[in-house]
């Protein structure tokens, strides 16, 4: 039986490399893509909707899909207004998954980052365990939540911060080992991979560490 994808996120790094893979996935006969900017794809496959992704929630009756891949994200350095970051982390994401959930899609898998908890200090930790918390008490048949450590790739935009954080990984990596391993930097395709095998199969828990999104998405 084919099936259809939902993807938030495509014109970014890692969803962009999705995008690529379900193209060629023959599992998949339709991708429906809810973006602010296009794809600048042109395939058969493609049904793409132009919208403000604030207002998702308007949408209800074209978001309908088997699978939902959420890699929605932003950063403090280029959002540094803490509500539009909110309304980028937190509100999207969630946004998606309680529409997921009243248009009983079976599958939603969203990516937010190792270190995710909603009580923590730091801003960004706690944005997004806030986001984890709430997409999964939605009522969705199969919810996975990726925590991945820093994504490595090239970005079409320029940020300092994390090129140099991805040199600094490159030189650490090899000394990470053992409880150590989940802090390891992950290739954006691993974690296609990973997502893409979630959707496709079954498996025990909600939030998957980096270290097992690995794993799960060796070549």
């Amino acid at each position: 039986m084919s099936k259809s994808a939902i993807i938030l996120g495509a014109t970014g790094l890692t969803g962009g490399i999705l995008l690529q893979q379900l193209l060629k996935d023959a599992r998949y006969s339709k991708i429906i893509l809810f973006s602010r900017n296009t794809c600048g794809i042109n395939h058969v496959k493609i049904q793409e909707h132009l919208i403000d992704l604030f207002q998702l929630e308007t949408y209800k009756k074209e978001f309908v899909a088997n699978d939902v891949f959420c890699c929605i994200g932003t950063t403090k350095a280029k959002t540094k207004d803490n509500d539009q970051y909110t309304k980028i982390d937190y509100g999207i994401p969630v946004a998606a998954a309680h529409l997921s959930a009243e248009n009983g899609i079976e599958n939603f898998i969203v990516i937010s980052a190792l270190g995710a908890d909603a009580n923590s200090k730091l801003f960004y930790n706690r944005t997004k365990g806030l986001m984890e918390n709430k997409v999964l008490s939605e009522k969705i048949k199969q919810t996975y939540v990726l925590q991945p450590a820093l994504i490595g790739g090239q970005r079409e935009e320029k940020r300092l911060g994390e090129y140099v954080a991805k040199i600094v990984m490159t030189l650490v990596n090899p000394f990470l080992i053992g409880r150590l391993k989940k802090y390891k930097s992950i290739a954006p395709k691993t974690i296609v991979n990973a997502m893409v095998w979630l959707a496709n199969h079954r498996y025990e828990s909600g939030r998957i560490e980096s270290d097992v999104i690995q794993q799960l998405g060796k070549d």
